[in-house]
């Protein structure tokens, strides 16, 4: 078996701290917002990553992965966006009784561009 690309980890270590904002905000932000919240995080991340797709063609725009095999700070500096969302994640407990789909939608870009960045590993090869 392959091991693991780097880039497709990092999606999927995003992906919980998504799951777990959009848990959080349902459970302690404003009531029956549970859908707008799945909604918005799977319209932003699918958006997000077509139109900059098709953006960064438009323009000429040619960045690498997010994780380089041979820089391997890279991994630390990706590192800090699932921190990001788990932190964005204890906002709901702290501060509850506020709709949240913000919040929301700024996770869905941020899993949204390491989807991206494991998209980009993928076609490198």
């Amino acid at each position: 078996m392959k091991r693991i690309e780097p880039n497709l980890l990092l999606a999927l270590a995003t992906a919980v701290p998504l799951a777990l904002l959009i848990a959080t905000a349902s459970l302690f932000g404003e009531p029956g917002k549970t859908l707008k919240y799945v909604l918005l995080a799977v319209v932003c991340t699918v958006g997000f990553v077509v139109f900059n797709g098709m953006m960064s063609k438009r323009m000429g725009l040619q960045r690498p992965p997010m994780i380089h095999p041979e820089a391997a700070s890279t991994a630390v500096w990706a590192s800090l966006f699932p921190l990001a969302l788990i932190l964005g994640a204890a906002v709901p407990v702290f501060f509850p009784g506020h709709d949240y789909g913000l919040l929301v939608v700024i996770g869905a870009v941020w899993f949204g561009v390491t989807v991206e960045s494991a998209l980009k590993a993928r076609q490198a090869g």
